[in-house]
């Protein structure tokens, strides 16, 4: 049987890889001396961890989101006041606790870590090893971002390593930067109607902190910390961790069942925010779902929702004659995209009250720092001179899904059965995108 395959991939930042030959070797797990069961329940501030061996062709594709970065400057503010509280008290009641009398708070906010920096270019480097038959001299990936500063950055670490790995010899570089504010399918900024899903995981909040806080304000006298505290000196945990590429003290305030809890609370909030739960939160993907089809397919891009018709209408900012696509994103953009094209679906919503354990949306596993969904395209003909046939294949951090929408079986669909499948995306969202500005 031969193969001829053509890769998209979208980071978180996102963006786009292929493999050249046919190893299976998953990607270590970052060695911050905590163990994997632990780092999995960090839900979207998990480190990349492939959730299964990349299995090599017949088909290719993936997205995949932007690396590890500082908290964003409301959350890191949020944190920092309860961190405050604590430190406001004159003598802890646990050991645990005493680490906080030296710490001090020096954080950043919005930028991309130094590890996600790493994790970037590791992916590049990644994408060469895995795709480089894909590309030439004359035939280099073509790069897009979403304009955030972390998720440039993402992408020219991403670049460098891509061109590292090939000695140079590939001269790629970042060919557009797509700004925030307008038009734009790498971000979910596009529906002011959108609700989110605080209110839902709120209600998981109030059931797993109160027990928590309970500890935490019995080991420091006079905290007065919050459920919400609670909740943020949680999140330093990953933070923390990545920040210093070690253990953070502020992992071992809390046991492997509470954090169990808390990567509830985050499935919860994308899956109610941009996810299934929420009315208009598959519609948020549609943009780039139709510029997906239009990649597969060598066709103009057909959709009146969140593209860009200026860019996506030139070959110069939206080429359809390139064999490796790369963009870069934001984790809320993913969501919205998995939910346009029907990845992740559940029997029933997510209970704000009880998780499901046989549950499919678990957050870190879709998207960590440095997640990525890879969609593959390939050839095939069993025998010559039989016609060849197309098919989708469809990743997401090497694990391939079902593709149960179109059909598929052992993970892919033919080609057209995939485009049939995606009659939400081709008809703008039945529309949901007229909901968002009604």
């Amino acid at each position: 049987m031969l193969f001829s395959i053509l890769s998209f991939i979208l980071y978180a930042c996102v963006h786009c890889l292929h493999r050249r030959n046919t190893t299976t070797q998953k990607e270590p797990i970052p060695d911050l001396g905590l163990p994997e069961g632990v780092l999995r329940t960090w839900a979207q501030y998990a480190p990349y961890m492939p959730v299964a061996r990349y299995p090599p062709p017949p088909l290719g594709c993936a997205l995949q989101r932007h690396g590890a970065r500082w908290p964003t400057k409301s959350a890191g503010e949020d944190y920092k006041a309860a961190v405050d509280k604590l430190q406001s008290v004159e003598e802890y009641h646990d050991e645990n606790l005493d680490f906080l009398k030296d710490f001090k708070w020096d954080f950043d906010s919005d930028a991309l870590l130094p590890f996600g920096a790493d994790q970037s270019y590791a992916a590049g480097s990644a994408a060469f090893d895995r795709y480089s038959h894909l590309v030439g001299k004359e035939n280099v990936p073509f790069i897009r971002t979403a304009g955030s500063t972390r998720v440039v950055d993402s992408a020219s670490n991403w670049t460098a390593g891509f061109v590292g790995a090939s000695d140079n010899t590939i001269k790629a570089e970042v060919n557009l930067v797509i700004p925030e504010s307008g038009n734009i399918t790498l971000d979910d900024s596009m529906c002011p109607n959108a609700g989110d899903g605080d209110a839902e995981s709120d209600k998981w909040l109030a059931i797993y902190a109160p027990p928590i806080t309970a500890r935490l304000n019995a080991g420091a006298p006079g905290a007065n910390l919050t459920d919400d505290d609670t909740h943020n000196l949680m999140t330093l945990c990953p933070f923390h961790s990545l920040i210093e590429r070690a253990a953070s003290p502020f992992c071992a305030l809390f046991t492997n069942e509470e954090f169990e809890a808390y990567e509830y609370f985050a499935d919860i909030n994308k899956f109610y925010g941009n996810g299934y739960g929420q009315e208009l939160g598959p519609v948020q993907g549609v943009g780039y779902v139709n510029e997906l089809l239009a990649r597969l397919t060598g066709q103009p891009v057909q959709d009146h929702t969140q593209t860009n018709r200026t860019l996506d209408s030139s070959p110069d900012t939206f080429p359809l004659d390139r064999s490796f696509y790369a963009d870069f994103s934001h984790d809320n953009a993913m969501v919205g995209i998995y939910s346009a094209l029907g990845l992740f679906q559940e029997p029933s919503p997510l209970d704000p009250k009880a998780p499901d354990a046989s549950r499919k949306w678990i957050v870190s596993d879709m998207v960590p720092f440095s997640a990525r969904m890879i969609v593959e395209k390939v050839e095939c003909v069993q025998h010559l001179p039989a016609p060849r046939k197309i098919f989708v294949r469809l990743l997401v951090d090497d694990a391939i899904q079902p593709l149960k929408f179109c059909g598929g079986s052992n993970g892919m669909c033919t080609l057209s059965a995939f485009v049939l499948s995606q009659g939400y995306a081709r008809s703008d969202g039945d529309g949901d995108f007229e909901k968002c500005f009604a």
